[in-house]
């Protein structure tokens, strides 16, 4: 198991030093998200054709679990469409939360590696930030997501 905690920690390190679509979309929806306990910034970009992510990507600064959440993300739901990436984000949250998941056929991928911040539950609003900020980049196309809005 010590293993697989010191992979997952890499990834995270590894999304974190070098996220992964991070960069402005013009002309994208957009939201910006805050969490005032960490100090975590995000601003989440999203091009929506129909009903399907066609691009995405993020920028801002933050905690490691943040950004490296914000960059898995974004590689997660590109090209999905929007309930799809509702499903995912629904599980993504069970997963880091600890609750129980269900056997519904999503498979969260390489968002698993944050599966351990269930164990630290003041870093599970770093790791839903950029979610949350998505959602409301999807629904209205802009807007600001605090994390501390019980959201």
């Amino acid at each position: 198991m010590s293993e697989l905690t010191d992979l997952y920690q890499e990834v995270i390190l590894d999304h974190h030093r070098a996220p992964k679509n991070y960069r402005v979309i013009d002309g994208a929806r957009q939201a910006k998200g805050h969490n005032p306990l960490c100090g975590d910034q995000v601003t989440v970009y999203v091009v929506i054709e129909g009903d399907v992510v066609k691009d995405v990507s993020f920028q801002g600064n933050g905690c490691a679990i943040s950004r490296a959440a914000a960059s898995l993300m974004t590689g997660a739901v590109k090209g999905l469409a929007r309930d799809k990436v509702e499903a995912i984000f629904r599980k993504f949250q069970k997963v880091v939360t600890g609750e129980p998941t269900a056997d519904d056929g999503i498979d969260l991928g390489k968002l698993e590696v944050l599966s351990g911040v269930c164990q630290f539950p003041v870093r599970v609003k770093c790791a839903t930030l950029a979610w949350h900020t998505l959602r409301a980049a999807i629904e209205s196309g802009e807007g600001v997501v605090s994390s501390e809005d019980g959201k």
